[in-house]
């Protein structure tokens, strides 16, 4: 019978979803390297530590160097803005780094495989924390979802840091067997965790930072209202807001403004981030929807949201009830019999 250690079947889940993203998902390009990237770690791991491949032993600490950056590439560029080589390719420097302490310092490398882990998930995470409208490419509608998928990425990062030092640890303490082990259970399952939170369809889109406390934001200018202005102007004349994949970015672009500038003035105008403000439109037109006989899920999806939940808590939001409440009152509004008033003869 046979039997594939727990890292080769991580690399063999992770490729099979690669080629399945690129068969037909649209996600960005990032992404699938990152995804690739784990699952060559994977590959490597299980032919080094189970089937005595030892070549690719100097290999790899490389590989493993190549994990984090691309995650943290592929949030950027899915999150914050475009990849652009002259200046976040230099984040390939870390690899490199690795390949030329594995050839001349090699006793360096158990030292820096973790930190490299535990700087990159901790720098998603602080990037994280910022909150909705500092990522201009996330979708305006998925919620809160992307935020603790990533967050999950980042702890899968951490862990395998952790996991790393494990081993040094065992070795250091004369206990090698423990390695395949620990290998095993938390590299394997880091890295597996990692590419499936990456394959989410909610791993695109932008939080809703509604529960953060924000700095106070000064009073709104005669700017701030007239750009405000201009977007709910746009938005009732191209409808945008029933795009599900609309971003702060494409609206800045519209507007012929920095994302920031706009971010700003509907915080100011508003009190709202742009997500909120959005959603605001698309709840209006989902009622319209429901008025002339749509169910909810039709309203729902035609105003669009793509998931219930968030559908639900911003239409809560707006309308102070659930759709399924909001529906019963207006039905019970509209057979009301009208109020007769007394009049005195």
């Amino acid at each position: 019978m046979l039997v594939l250690p727990v890292p080769m079947v991580t690399a063999l889940v992770l490729g099979f979803m690669v080629l399945r993203m690129l068969a037909g998902d649209r996600r960005p390009f990032a992404i699938a390297v990152f995804l690739s990237a784990c699952a060559l770690q994977g590959l490597i791991v299980a032919l080094v530590q189970y089937y005595s491949v030892t070549s690719l032993q100097p290999v790899q600490p490389v590989t493993a160097s190549t994990v984090p950056v691309c995650a943290w590439l592929a949030f950027r560029s899915s999150f914050i803005e475009p990849l652009r080589p002259g200046r976040d390719f230099i984040h390939l420097a870390a690899p490199a780094f690795t390949l030329f302490c594995v050839l001349f310092a090699p006793i360096t490398v158990d030292a820096i495989i973790p930190l490299l882990f535990l700087a990159y998930g901790v720098r998603i995470l602080m990037a994280l924390k910022t909150g909705g409208d500092t990522l201009p490419l996330a979708r305006l509608e998925a919620g809160r979802q992307p935020q603790w998928l990533w967050a999950g990425i980042a702890t899968s990062l951490i862990l395998s840091a952790l996991s790393d030092s494990l081993i040094a640890y065992v070795i250091f303490a004369g206990a090698p067997s423990l390695k395949p082990l620990i290998v095993s259970i938390f590299t394997s399952a880091a890295l597996l965790a990692a590419g499936l939170l990456g394959l989410s369809p909610n791993a695109f889109g932008e939080g809703d930072v509604k529960e953060f406390p924000r700095p106070e934001q000064p009073e709104a200018t005669e700017a701030d209202a007239e750009i405000v202005a201009r977007l709910d102007a746009l938005l009732a004349a191209e409808t945008l807001y029933l795009d599900p994949a609309l971003t702060l970015a494409r609206l800045a672009r519209r507007l012929k403004l920095p994302a920031k500038t706009l971010s700003t003035a509907v915080n100011r105008v508003t009190g709202d981030n742009v997500s909120r403000h959005i959603n605001r439109f698309r709840i209006n037109h989902a009622c319209d929807r429901l008025k002339l006989g749509d169910n909810i899920t039709t309203a729902m999806l035609s105003s669009g949201f793509n998931t219930k939940s968030n559908f639900n808590r911003e239409f809560a939001r707006v309308t102070g009830k659930s759709p399924t409440l909001w529906l019963k009152t207006e039905a019970e509004e509209n057979v009301r019999p009208p109020q007769m008033s007394n009049r005195s003869n």
